[in-house]
Parts: structure tokens; sequence; C-alpha cells
């Protein structure tokens, strides 16, 4: 399974937010420290608000933060919430096509790979990833670091 980037971008995001503290942020800074499309940015952002993670701030000195606690976004929750519930292969999520299906070992061994993943992500929250901030704010937020 890959990731899409907007699953990539979501969870650089609240990363990022995580790191300033409730302190708001603008998707151009965002984009500047990781090198990526303001463009990307926006769509995410605004899912990510729609979800409940950030809150967005309109007008001059406007901009976005996390309105959750680190805590409490678990990282298989992200992913589910920006990739949707879609299995390994098509078959997976309902009565496919596949002329084998009826037969096939391979869509079990495929469900267990797919729900061992989420069980993993499910254990590891936003905190989590926060954990040791110092090597991440150095790269990402270089004025603020020295």
């Amino acid at each position: 399974m890959q990731l899409t980037t907007f699953s990539d971008y979501s969870l650089r995001v609240v990363m990022y937010l995580g790191l300033k503290q409730g302190e708001l942020c603008t998707i151009a800074e965002i984009s500047q420290a990781y090198a990526i499309s303001e463009n990307h940015l926006t769509k995410v952002v605004h899912q990510l608000a729609l979800g409940g993670y950030i809150e967005t701030v309109r007008g001059k000195g406007g901009g976005l933060r996390l309105v959750r606690d680190p805590k409490t976004i678990y990282v298989g929750a992200m992913i589910r919430a920006s990739e949707g519930e879609a299995g390994l292969l098509p078959c997976l999520d309902s009565a496919g096509q596949c002329c084998i299906q009826s037969s096939c070992k391979l869509m079990a061994i495929l469900r267990e790979a797919q729900t061992a993943l989420f069980q993993v992500l499910d254990q590891y929250t936003l905190a989590d990833l926060l954990a040791t901030p110092a090597p991440l704010q150095h790269i990402l937020m270089p004025a603020n670091s020295q």
C-alpha cells in the first residue's frame, strides 16, 4: 500500500502545527518549510478544518492552528480520513469482478495485512510524532531553533 500525497501532506501539516503549539501559522509558511505546493496545502488544510483537526482564521493576521490535543489525533484515523476505507485491492471492498474471487486465498491475506497495518497506525498519535520536537524544529523552523 502506498499512501497518497494528500495523506502525507495532512500528516505534515498537523505535525507542523503541533510544533507551533497553538500559534497561528500560514499556508505559505508551511509550504516554505516543507518545500511543497501552496495549492496542494490549501486543499489539505480545507479538509483538516472540516475534519475538526485545525481551525482557520480569516483576514489580516489570520492563519491556521491545531485545535485538538495531539494525544487525541491518531495516525490511523487521519489516514482513514484522507484515504477513505478503500482496500488494498478493489476485490477487498465489495463483490468485485475478478473471476477467481470465490476461491482466492490472496483476499484473506491482504485483508489480514490491511488490518495489521491499521492496528499499528492506531497505536500512534500526533503526540508520539512530536515527542522529541527539537530535531523537527531545527529542520522546519531554523530561525526558531537558534
